[in-house]
């Protein structure tokens, strides 16, 4: 006989970890509007007002600013794929899990490396990142704006000040980022930023904004392919190298995302419309405000874990905002903690990856729970079973001390 299993029913659990984070109501109600076809002139319309908000959101001036159907990964590999050629150069700013992904993507773009290595939690110095560029004289120079592995956000106004004084590409994954902090592109001079919508833009896991800038679309375009079996009328004549994908072949989908909408993919419709109303809850809350409001909660999450005794990972001056590394105190079993969080409380928080596993735990505050009520319940929670497991300090600090930073704030 066959099993049918039970009608999804979990319960409503607080996600504090780095992500993905709780979905805002009005995200998950958009998600039920009824399908349109992709070639529908409402869709189309749709198409282009989800390109307007993300420019407003990523702060550009970017004509070909748009969504990749996929995880903020899809668009991290489109970027990568769609302007390294095989044996071209890239510098690679690696200081987590994260920079290690570019590296990895590039490898398979057959893109010959140079890395500039940081230690975990710190952010590498420009200089280091300018010596590389005029050893190298690559194509690209790609790089991390806030790394959850490290929680550690590396500036990139000088990256790309750098980038345009030696007439390089930049590239900049902003997954952790857009929408909590400032991801100012146009003022970086950055040529192709990435974001996902499941961390501060407080969307489901599914639909990745990108931004491109006209010197990286021109290049993007150089390598244009028609895909065979469009009509010959779409045809245009072969360029260089061809990009070694075909769903992450960014001429193509930028093509699909013009006027010309000539046809690439199935354009994920529902996610289209989680993208758009994410974009719609950023904006008329404020960038400014929202910024705010995540500094905050970080501020908040800081000092409630000194208060507790306990000690924040990585370096001060330049922490995310939305998410914070606590150490796990010595003779604490990590794992556990995380368990009765949340089994006890229905509160997630977040283990670490690589040399950071089980030293750690990573917790977020981001979009819809980067707000005092969702932190506080976290750190009531982070509190209650810390004293069960036998860590010492006064019940009752760390929620105080989160408090006293949002009144500080409102004052």
């Amino acid at each position: 006989m066959s099993e049918t299993f039970g009608e999804l029913d979990h319960p409503a659990r607080l996600l504090m970890g780095p992500g993905p984070v709780n979905v805002h109501p009005r995200v998950l109600r958009a998600m039920s509007v009824q399908l349109l076809g992709q070639f529908d002139p409402e869709f189309s319309t749709y198409m282009n007002q989800t390109m307007a908000l993300y420019r407003q959101v990523f702060e550009t001036e970017n004509r070909w600013t748009f969504l990749i159907d996929g995880t903020s990964r899809a668009a991290i590999e489109a970027a990568m794929v769609s302007v390294l050629a095989p044996g071209d150069d890239v510098v690679i700013i690696n200081a987590g899990r994260f920079g290690l992904l570019l590296v990895e993507i590039a490898e398979r773009c057959g893109a010959r490396i140079t890395t500039v290595d940081g230690e975990w939690g710190r952010v590498v110095d420009p200089q280091a990142v300018e010596d590389a560029i005029k050893r190298v004289r690559p194509r690209l120079v790609a790089g991390v704006y806030g790394d959850t592995s490290t929680t550690v956000a590396q500036p990139m106004a000088d990256i790309g000040a750098l980038c345009r004084k030696y007439d390089v590409l930049l590239y900049v994954d902003a997954t952790a980022t857009l929408a909590g902090m400032p991801v100012p592109v146009d003022a970086w001079g950055a040529d192709i930023v990435t974001a996902g919508l499941q961390k501060c833009l407080g969307g489901p896991s599914g639909s990745a904004p990108i931004t491109i800038s006209d010197r990286a679309a021109d290049h993007i375009f150089s390598r244009r392919h028609v895909e065979k079996g469009l009509a010959p009328a779409a045809a245009v004549a072969p360029n260089g190298a061809r990009i070694a994908s075909n769903y992450f072949d960014l001429a193509m989908i930028m093509d699909y995302w013009s006027e010309k909408r000539l046809n690439h993919h199935t354009e994920a419709a529902s996610m289209l419309y989680a993208a758009r109303e994410c974009a719609r809850v950023v904006l008329e809350e404020g960038l400014a405000a929202r910024f705010a409001r995540h500094a905050t909660a970080g501020r908040a999450m800081v000092a409630a874990a000194q208060a507790m005794g306990l000690e924040v990972y990585g370096d001060p001056a330049h922490k995310m905002t939305n998410v914070t590394a606590i150490h796990i105190p010595a003779g604490i079993d990590g794992d556990r903690v995380r368990t009765r969080m949340r089994t006890d409380f229905e509160v997630e928080i977040g283990t670490a990856f690589g040399p950071l596993a089980g030293k750690v735990w990573r917790i977020g505050a981001m979009g819809v729970n980067a707000r005092k009520h969702a932190v506080l319940t976290t750190l009531a929670a982070l509190e209650a079973v810390l004293r069960q497991e036998g860590f010492g300090f006064t019940a009752g600090a760390g929620v105080d001390a989160a408090l006293a930073v949002y009144r500080a704030d409102a004052a």
